[in-house]
């Protein structure tokens, strides 16, 4: 039978072999993240039309971010990232194994599928400080490389944090308190963020997804000063001129165990997660 939903058991054990390791993910442990670029790597080649690293050098050092390319009949195309490195010395379940396991997902459900566009799936290293905002973010590398060959981009989406939900009251928060009076105080939704002006295909794809009733999303369009909006790997794309946007369980206005060790595999909602997974895939099958 065709795959078209995602599977919460394939979602948990992927999470374990990216999270449960020897070392922490992050710049310094750079054997680790070249397991964990390796493990993305084997799961893409299982699924894609082509996989690959993109490997680049920060002074001596080589860091890969790994593509998966589906519909490659295809010229224009979409991207869909997420980054696997970590900040500092944690597991970083939600931070951002969450995000790399919906692409491993995603590259399972789009094997064999007719698809209207070229999708590429990319893994970034390096999105977390010390390199955040420079050139040395595996997404701006990316990015850089698009926009050097001229590629066609309809347009890019960031996976960034989407396994942390809570129902109760006052669980969310906002960079600006009065959003909780058109948004909610339960961090009961996934979060489609994007700067004014970033483009139809943000507001195409948010269309899909509403209509895939998978899960209850909100959007939030704003200035790039407003904080959140552009913490995550979209905002290299931005940078290129490429319409883009970001898809979160809102990080760190949600989620108390950002950048800490308490973000463990434990604390992320496997189900509500695959809601999001499912809802992503459907909207790449039928945006126009």
């Amino acid at each position: 039978m065709a795959n078209f939903e995602s599977d919460t058991l394939i979602i948990k054990e992927h999470l374990k072999a990216i999270t449960k390791t020897k070392e922490f993910r992050n710049q310094e442990n750079i054997e680790q993240l070249n397991e964990t670029a390796n493990y993305i790597k084997k799961v893409f080649s299982k699924y894609a039309d082509s996989s690959s690293f993109q490997k680049y050098l920060v002074g001596t050092d080589t860091y890969k971010n790994v593509i998966a390319s589906f519909g490659t009949e295809n010229q224009t195309r979409i991207i869909v990232g997420a980054h696997y490195d970590v900040c500092g010395n944690q597991e970083g379940a939600d931070d951002n194994a969450s995000g790399v396991v919906g692409l491993l997902e995603l590259a399972r459900l789009l094997k064999d599928k007719k698809l209207k566009y070229r999708i590429d799936l990319v893994a970034y290293s390096l999105e977390e400080p010390p390199y955040f905002r420079t050139e040395n973010m595996g997404s701006y590398v990316h990015a850089s490389s698009l926009a050097s060959q001229n590629i066609d981009v309809y347009g890019m989406i960031s996976l960034e944090m989407i396994g942390y939900f809570k129902l109760e009251k006052k669980s969310q928060s906002y960079p600006v308190g009065l959003l909780s009076l058109f948004y909610g105080s339960r961090g009961n939704y996934i979060a489609f963020i994007k700067k004014f002006g970033a483009g139809k295909f943000s507001r195409k794809f948010y269309r899909q997804f509403k209509a895939s009733q998978t899960i209850k999303a909100k959007k939030l369009a704003a200035p790039v000063f407003i904080a959140g909006i552009d913490y995550s790997d979209h905002l290299n794309y931005w940078k290129f001129g490429f319409s883009a946007f970001m898809i979160t369980d809102t990080s760190f206005f949600r989620n108390p165990n950002y950048h800490e060790p308490t973000d463990t595999l434990e604390t992320l909602n496997i189900q509500q997660m695959k809601k999001v997974i499912d809802g992503v895939f459907m909207s790449l099958l039928k945006i126009k």
